[in-house]
């Protein structure tokens, strides 16, 4: 019951992932419609409920776009895991700030890097320039869109492909 589901909006827009339980009761309570159903059925009393891998909304939903923070995890996979010092990739990467906090660097898409021990030891609490160093490529925000926030669950739930990958 703690398998992911992909909540699409009344357009097919993907807007969400929620757990089984969540929406066996949208479809249950007629505001979620199944589209795929990947993943078998449940047996209650008196009905048999099919396990969904997709389900729409039966209305459409107007919310923001989902924005993802600049937290290490998200970091590391807008560098590819790679270092954009000296482009090592690496198991063992630290955050590097471009501007260091001591000099009021904040914690954000376009000030944070993924960087190796060495060439984060390297530059220290220096900026880039002091220090020596420049970047691989100017780091900006992840892009918006369906198919990066999504991808990660893609691995496990292939049936998702479709819906993701035209947004």
């Amino acid at each position: 019951m703690s398998q992911q589901v992909l909540v699409l909006n009344g357009n097919y827009e993907p807007i969400n992932v929620c757990d089984i339980r969540r929406a066996i009761s949208l479809i249950i309570c007629d505001k979620a419609i199944l589209v795929v159903n990947g993943r078998g059925i449940i047996h209650t009393s008196t009905r048999i409920y099919p396990l969904p891998s997709v389900i729409r909304l039966s209305r459409m939903v107007h919310r923001p776009r989902f924005q993802l923070k600049p937290v290490r995890r998200e970091i590391f996979r807008r560098d590819n895991y790679t270092c954009q010092y000296c482009g090592k990739h690496t198991p063992y990467l630290t955050i590097d700030h471009i501007i260091p906090k001591h000099m009021g660097g904040q914690q954000t898409w376009e000030n944070s890097v993924a960087a190796c021990p060495a060439c984060n030891h390297h530059k220290g609490g220096h900026t880039l320039e002091e220090a020596g160093m420049h970047l691989l490529k100017p780091p900006k925000g992840p892009p918006d869109s369906a198919e990066y926030i999504f991808a990660h669950y893609l691995h496990d739930n292939s049936e998702w492909a479709p819906f993701i990958s035209g947004w």
